[in-house]
């Protein structure tokens, strides 16, 4: 009889689950494969689930990118895009759309727990109007970076 290598076999277990994880991987974060204006991919990544946005005692107190929050700007905490992403997220109860620049880390607590995606700031709720609700269905973005478009700006679907 023959005798197997144990460690080929780990090998090829291995691999069967890292082409698992990238599947999931991938499910989590389709392509949309979109052109905007010909020669611009359209936002590469999507994401849909709950926002909410900070309270007024974040105001003044430093971000993870090491810049002062400020309730008015457009502006957003996501726990793993990286510091500078911009985002369109869309309020998917109204419509209505806006660019936010990725500044912050978070949701954490309990709000991550039931769900939430994203914290914007209180600017960029009431440009996406969940202000009286404190939280809303949304669809997230993932931007390009040679896209043009300015953080606060309304998106354009």
């Amino acid at each position: 009889m023959e005798e197997r290598d144990s460690g080929t076999r780990g090998w090829s277990i291995a691999g069967v689950l890292a082409l698992l994880v990238a599947g999931l991987l991938f499910i989590v974060w389709p392509q949309s494969g979109s052109e905007v204006n010909g020669n611009h991919e359209g936002p590469t990544r999507t994401q849909v689930g709950l926002a909410s946005f900070y309270g007024p005692g974040f105001h003044g107190e430093r971000t993870a990118s090491g810049e002062r929050f400020d309730q008015g700007k457009m502006t957003a905490a996501h726990r793993t895009l990286p510091l500078g992403t911009r985002v369109r997220v869309t309020n998917l109860e109204n419509g209505q759309s806006v660019i936010l620049l990725i500044n912050d880390r978070g949701p954490a607590g309990r709000n991550y727990r039931k769900g939430t995606i994203i914290d914007v700031s209180k600017g960029a709720a009431h440009r996406l109007e969940f202000i009286s609700d404190g939280l809303t269905r949304v669809r997230l973005e993932v931007l390009p970076d040679e896209e043009s478009e300015q953080p606060g700006r309304p998106g354009v679907d």
